[in-house]
């Protein structure tokens, strides 16, 4: 399939900031001192460039090494540092391991499981539609949003919750939007007068192929058409929404559908390895059958979104934008990893805002499918071709190729 028209936000990528996920050991060999003055003890216990492949690796190894005093980590791509939140871990030995292994150590006021109870506080008190909360590690604070319809009597009580969290444990800001699923009606049909956008081809655990897709399109209708008023291909498996999550699997009716792990950027197709977590910091792609091809960055990790239609919990939050239409469309990495699902936000392409994501492994995990064969060619379906997008009209973008993704990796 093809995408409708330009994208209103074209995705650049500088050259050197593309993020992958790869192995990494605890100590990495790779990484490059900072450059400078002094010793060789003093280099190599400095923090160190790091590439964004080995930071994520790197962050995840620290996590469990570091057990109650991990407080989170980012990515800092601009100096290309994996930055370690520590909360009273002064004596503990793991630190000057951390460092000698290239991350910059700091220590925060707030520990992990502060920071969820906290969470946990907000979900039971202010759980209010047109709300979301999220740990941002680069401020060590839970990030409370809050949509243009919380006001009055739902305001005074969001503010009196983060109050009583105690200082410094949160953060609220406005949004100028409205929190609401991405999937729109009546515009070009998928299934059941929503339009949607395709997320990635997986095989499905009985080996039959299916794609993923947003969890409120799969509760919106049960047979899918990649052509408005065409006769579906196919059939929802499984769809979570609200709750925890926001995925839906959808199998092919024809068994023989040729369904490959890839990504239609309108010229050209980026093949899909594998699934990847989210990094706080990591840059990220985002394509939907509205506006195409996005970027940007990811904010925040196990968010919490309050819809209209009910509260969804661990989604990826961050600044790409997206618009109706775009849900269920894929979240990738320039070098082809799939990290999330889109589910929802407030803004849109032209003024920006925040989207959240459903992270791809999770919802791989609960449907117990597997995603990238990478092997097969577009397949002659319009919802087999990998896109996360599709039209009837077979139009799509003119206008020029994002720069980071040109070319191929």
């Amino acid at each position: 399939m093809s995408h409708q028209r330009i994208p209103k936000r074209r995705a650049a990528m500088a050259a050197g900031g593309v993020v992958a996920l790869g192995a990494a050991a605890i100590l990495l060999p790779t990484a490059n001192a900072s450059q400078g003055g002094g010793s060789p003890d003093d280099a190599a216990s400095a923090p160190r460039t790091l590439k964004a492949a080995d930071a994520s690796q790197l962050a995840s190894r620290l996590a469990g090494l570091l057990g109650d005093t991990f407080a989170g980590s980012y990515y800092d791509s601009g100096a290309q540092r994996l930055v370690v939140n520590v909360a009273g871990g002064d004596d503990n030995p793991v630190v000057a391991d951390a460092e000698k292994a290239g991350a910059d150590v700091r220590e925060v006021d707030h520990s992990m499981g502060e920071l969820r109870g906290g969470a946990r506080t907000l979900k039971s008190e202010a759980s209010i539609p047109g709300t979301s909360w999220a740990i941002d590690p680069r401020t060590n604070r839970i990030l409370v949003t809050a949509d243009s319809t919380v006001t009055g009597d739902r305001w005074d009580r969001l503010e009196s919750t983060v109050e009583r969290l105690g200082s410094g444990m949160a953060t609220v800001r406005k949004s100028a939007g409205t929190f609401r699923t991405f999937a729109s009606g009546g515009d070009a049909v998928f299934g059941g007068g929503a339009r949607c956008s395709l997320g990635f081809n997986v095989t499905a655990g009985d080996g039959s192929p299916a794609f993923l897709t947003a969890g409120h399109c799969g509760v919106a209708a049960d047979r899918w058409s990649d052509a408005q008023g065409g006769q579906p291909t196919a059939t929802v498996d499984r769809a979570v929404f609200p709750g925890a999550g926001d995925f839906a699997l959808v199998t092919y009716d024809d068994p023989a559908t040729d369904a490959p792990s890839e990504v239609n950027l309108g010229d050209r197709a980026l093949p899909i390895s594998r699934a990847a977590e989210a990094t706080v910091g990591q840059e990220v792609f985002r394509m939907g059958s509205t506006t195409g091809l996005a970027d940007g960055q990811v904010l925040g990790l196990d968010a919490t979104v309050n819809y209209p239609e009910g509260t969804v919990t661990g989604l990826v939050q961050t600044d790409v934008c997206a618009e109706p239409g775009d849900s269920g469309g894929s979240l990738f990495t320039g070098d082809g990893l799939a990290i999330g699902l889109t589910s929802g936000g407030s803004g849109d392409c032209t003024v920006g805002g925040e989207t959240f994501f459903q992270p791809v492994t999770t919802a791989l995990d609960a449907v117990g499918a597997t995603l990238g064969d990478g092997d097969t060619g577009a397949g002659d379906t319009g919802v087999a071709d990998g896109t996360g997008a599709g039209h009837e009209d077979g139009s799509g973008p003119t206008g020029r190729r994002a720069d980071g993704l040109a070319g191929g990796r």
